[in-house]
Order: C-alpha cells, then sequence, then structure tokens
C-alpha cells in the first residue's frame, strides 16, 4: 500500500497545519465569551517544527498545506512560514484560512511570500449582526482586508459563510446579489456540533441542500465542473455571475468518502479526521530528536486510523471534542 493510502483506499494528500489556538474574535460557535485556556508558547510548534512535519509529509504525497488557525495572522512572522512552506519540495499548493481583521495590513506581504489561495471567514454583510456573532473586530475591516487582497492579485477569494437558522439565513440575497457582482466565491459551510460548548443549538442547523433551495429563489444555480482543488466544496453560478456558491455539507451529506486531509493542531497533535479526537501526538518525537522515519511512521499511523466515515449528525451534542479554535478552522 502506498505510503499516503488509508484502509479505504482514499488517497492522503491535504495538510491542514494550526499554527496558533489565539485569536482576536469570538464567534460563539468557535469558542465561548470568556475565551479559553491559552496554550503556553512552549506547547506550540516551532516553525522548525512545523516545516519538518511538512516536509516529511511531502515525501509520503502531501501536495497541498492550508495555514490555520485561531487566528494565523497573529503568529509573528506567518509570512516567513509561507515563504518556506511553499520551498518545500512537492507541495503545489499553500492556501491560508483568516478571519480578516488583519488582512488588510499583510495581504502584499503575503502575496510576496508566495501566497496564492485565501479564504476568508464572514458569516454576515450586516456591521451590527458581525459584532453579535464575533464579539469582537469589526466588518469594516474585514472587508477593507477583502478588497485588498483582490487588488493584490488573490483569486479565487473564497468567502467562508457557516449558515445559521436565525442569524444569518436572511441574509441568503444579500450574498446571492454579491456573487454575482464580485468575483468572490461564497462557500456555504453547515453548522457543526463541535467541542463542548453550551452555545451549540442544533435549531439553527441549516442542510446546505436547504440553503441551495433558498438561494435559487434568486436565480437558477448552474453547477461548475470540478477543479482538483475543490475538496468537498460543490461549485455553483448564477447565470452571469461574476463569482459563485459553493456548498459544503459535513452533516447532512458525508463526503468522508472523499476525504484527503490530515491536520495538524498548534500543539503537534495530528488528526486524522476533523470530528473525532482520536490523535497522534508529533511533539515529543519532534523535540526528542527522533529520525524523519520517525516522523513519517507517525504519520503513516495517523492516516491508517482514519475513519471510513464520522457518526456526527444535526442532532448530535458536542460531547468532548476539541473546540475548533483548538483543531485548526
Amino acid at each position: 500500500m502506498a505510503a499516503n493510502l488509508d484502509h479505504s483506499n482514499r488517497r492522503i494528500t491535504y495538510l491542514r497545519v494550526s499554527i496558533t489556538d489565539r485569536c482576536n474574535m469570538r464567534c460563539f460557535y468557535c469558542m465561548p465569551p470568556e475565551g479559553l485556556r491559552l496554550l503556553d508558547h512552549t506547547d506550540v510548534l516551532s516553525y522548525e517544527e512545523i516545516l519538518r512535519v511538512i516536509d516529511v509529509a511531502a515525501q509520503m504525497g502531501i501536495r497541498k498545506v492550508r495555514i490555520t488557525g485561531g487566528e494565523p495572522l497573529l503568529r509573528r512572522n506567518v509570512c516567513h512560514l509561507v515563504r518556506e512552506i511553499a520551498n518545500v519540495p512537492g507541495i503545489e499548493d499553500v492556501g491560508l484560512t483568516t478571519n480578516g481583521i488583519l488582512l488588510k495590513d499583510m495581504a502584499r506581504h503575503l502575496w510576496k511570500a508566495g501566497l496564492r489561495r485565501i479564504n476568508v471567514s464572514l458569516d454576515t454583510l450586516n456591521p451590527l449582526k458581525f459584532r453579535k456573532v464575533t464579539k469582537i473586530g469589526s466588518y469594516h475591516e474585514v472587508w477593507q482586508g477583502i478588497r485588498e487582497a483582490e487588488s493584490v492579485g488573490f483569486k479565487p477569494i473564497r468567502i467562508n459563510v457557516v449558515a445559521m437558522r436565525g442569524i444569518n439565513d436572511d441574509e441568503l440575497g444579500h450574498f446571492a446579489r454579491l456573487s454575482m457582482e464580485t468575483p468572490y466565491s461564497f462557500r456555504f459551510i453547515e453548522y457543526m456540533p463541535m467541542g463542548a460548548l453550551s452555545a451549540w443549538d442544533a435549531s439553527k442547523f441549516i442542510a446546505g441542500s436547504e440553503t441551495k433551495a433558498r438561494l435559487q429563489e434568486y436565480g437558477q444555480l448552474h453547477p461548475i465542473p470540478r477543479d482538483s482543488s475543490d475538496g468537498p466544496c460543490r461549485r455553483f453560478r448564477f447565470e452571469g455571475a461574476l463569482g459563485e456558491i459553493g456548498f459544503i455539507s459535513p452533516i447532512s451529506n458525508h463526503f468522508c468518502d472523499s476525504c484527503d486531509r490530515l491536520r495538524l493542531t498548534a500543539d503537534g497533535k495530528l488528526r486524522s479526521c476533523l470530528l473525532s479526537d482520536d490523535e497522534i501526538d508529533v511533539r515529543e518525537p519532534l523535540r526528542g530528536q527522533q529520525s524523519d522515519r520517525v516522523i513519517a511512521g507517525l504519520i503513516r499511523k495517523a492516516i491508517a486510523r482514519k475513519p471510513k466515515q464520522h457518526g456526527i449528525d444535526a442532532g448530535s451534542e458536542p460531547g468532548q471534542l476539541r473546540a475548533m479554535s483548538r483543531i485548526g478552522g
């Protein structure tokens, strides 16, 4: 069996790397308003340790890396990390997910470092509602960051929207209009029961199929042929639109049979499924000066333990899953 094939014959080619658990927002579905106890700096992987994992993983068939957090732009010298990842032999695609607060000042530096793909989380187009969802931060700062990223040359710019009943589902028409007028890709993601958070409310869940049906009230959505970077996203476009509409439905329409990813948490745990807390520690072997062969064995072990599918649905309780901010978005 190839090093990057799991027991379900899925080829694992994508590594999502969280570089910090710190965030400058407090989105209610990601962490409680009082925040979470932060990792000690000594518990967070250094850039050198992250790059070593990526280098070994690339030798095993990983081709795509996405930098996440927390909020990755909070970590110092992130452009250095982007540049180094882009230079790892075998890595063909480097992306980053951000909440956009710091993007206006950093977009040009990220571009010069070699970043070409960027996702911005933005759940509402209403400034007052934005503050209600995030507790901290400014809608206008995020929008200025998106505009700056566009002017620098980022394409596509993907805007991630967690669809929530009673929160932002009354804005679907506004998102539809923006997808017609701007070149952005709006990706509607199902609200998930992540972490033991009292904020989870199953009544807020909206299946991707319902979101799509409601968007089609504003025009016919035409499917877009799949691209190698699409992952689980199903892409559509309104007639004559500059931008796109996408749907990611991990709860109502499992895409586990095509999942091609591993996650590396900020504190050095390899995680083969977002919705399972089964993790393999690589931090201590890295700091124990273990060989690349040992690190490769741990990556292979994580791939071998990748479940055939997750068992969570819209009615699930959060249980003991780590909060999203501690896994990496």
